[in-house]
């Protein structure tokens, strides 16, 4: 069974009670894939109570507790309910050393991690940190129309290999234009374990449709 991913953003239709309704109809289709919502972190305790799936946080800082107004901690999110947090995601990038201390903190409070990497030599340095997923995404190719499976197919097979070649236990997932079951299957074929989504459901005006195609690529 495949990983559907879904970032929430900060759209309207992903924030508060929306976020919860659609995270709702996502897990009517959670017999068909792995479906984790990626909401903001303050729509986790929301969410994640409402509904049977994995839920992952947007972001964290590599913090401890004590004295850091306005941070994201790690065993705070944890207790809202989420069970694992992505990091340097193309809208909020982070350098390497962030990334190794924010992993290690996330491990250290019980999440999963799932880093984001915009080429497969950044790819190969992530994996240095040894997170359950990296999800490759061209930064570029981001909200698009163009999947990154279908215009740089090479970008993922050449991150596929880098990874594995780092640490094999590693999952990898792929975004970026990824709104079709065509997308999700030609990544599939290159080696990934799951895509990365947002704009293709959270911003579709059939939300419900979105979701059936994108899900058809797993079958």
């Amino acid at each position: 069974m495949g990983y559907l991913f879904v970032n929430f953003k900060t759209y309207e239709s992903g924030t508060g009670k929306n976020a919860q309704s659609l995270a709702k109809l996502l897990a009517t289709f959670s017999a068909d894939a792995q479906i984790i919502p990626v909401v903001q972190a303050v729509d986790l305790r929301l969410v994640a109570s409402a509904v049977p799936l994995d839920v992952f946080a947007q972001h964290m800082d590599p913090i401890s507790f004590g004295s850091n107004t306005g941070a994201v901690l790690a065993q705070a999110i944890k207790q809202a309910g989420a069970i694992g947090t992505v990091l340097n995601h193309a809208e909020n990038k982070r350098d390497n050393e962030f990334v190794k201390l924010a992993t290690m903190r996330a491990k250290e409070a019980g999440l999963k991690v799932m880093l984001c990497a915009e080429t497969p030599k950044r790819a190969k340095e992530l994996a240095a940190f040894s997170p359950d997923f990296i999800a490759v995404e061209p930064p570029e190719l981001i909200g698009g129309n163009v999947s990154v499976s279908t215009a740089k197919p090479q970008v993922i097979s050449k991150s596929v290999d880098a990874i594995r070649g780092v640490n094999p236990k590693i999952k990898v997932i792929t975004g970026a234009g990824v709104k079709t079951s065509v997308d999700v299957a030609a990544a599939m074929e290159l080696g990934c374990s799951g895509v990365f989504v947002a704009s293709g459901i959270v911003a579709a005006k059939d939300k419900e449709a979105a979701i059936r195609e994108l899900i058809a690529g797993f079958k």
